[in-house]
């Protein structure tokens, strides 16, 4: 793979030693990833961000001078096209929905295995989301309880989707991806990814996981 066709990966965590491991070992999975200079808190993540503009963007929440959520916000303001993929020790509610409702397209959390990070910095560069089953857990749980509604406009999402849509819908909620949808309805890729752009903007949502959110409320 040419370095034209890398992954160009920034990572944003204030410990070195976890952010040199991580780099080191992104490395290691495969000659797709484009490692840049590590930023050590949200203020040089930014500053990164404008300088190198990376592919996707490997961001703890808990940092000095400017915390991962603000960093969020305000990359993804300049540079909406970023991928960012949350990678934390913390898995609260607020943090989680703070993280999602900020843009980012996955959360995962840091005893997640180094080949998981790697498939979903592959899957964010796809198009889609990825949360760890643990977050995902605790959404599902979460919006469960509260039953709260974040849309509107419509009573529920599934309302104006058709029955194809909507199976589609519920898989994608069980953190399905494409090619998962497409072998268990027996679907081509390509076909489910028409499906999931119709889905998207019918409930007005802007990426997998907030579709996510938005089905079970």
């Amino acid at each position: 793979m040419s370095s034209i066709e890398k992954i160009r990966v920034l990572i944003a965590e204030d410990q070195a030693l976890i952010r040199e491991g991580l780099a080191t070992l992104l490395a290691q999975q495969n000659d797709d990833f484009e490692l840049l200079a590590g930023a050590a808190d949200g203020e040089q993540a930014i500053e990164f961000a404008r300088r190198y503009r990376p592919d996707v963007i490997l961001m703890d929440l808990q940092m000095p001078r400017v915390d991962g959520i603000i960093a969020i916000q305000r990359i993804l303001r300049e540079f909406p096209q970023t991928n960012i993929v949350v990678l934390t020790t913390f898995e609260t509610n607020d943090l989680i929905f703070e993280a999602v409702s900020a843009g980012a397209r996955a959360y995962l959390l840091k005893d997640a295995r180094i080949d998981e990070i790697a498939t979903t910095i592959r899957a964010v560069m796809n198009g889609q989301s990825r949360l760890s089953p643990g977050v995902a857990a605790r959404i599902l749980g979460e919006f469960k309880r509260l039953r709260r509604p974040l849309v509107t406009a419509k009573p529920s999402v599934r309302d104006d989707l058709t029955a194809r849509e909507n199976e589609i819908l519920r898989l994608i909620v069980e953190g399905k991806s494409n090619t998962e949808i497409g072998e268990q309805l027996h679907l081509a890729e390509g076909t489910v990814k028409n499906y999931v752009s119709v889905i998207l903007e019918k409930c007005q949502a802007k990426n997998r996981t907030e579709l996510a959110i938005r089905a079970i409320t």
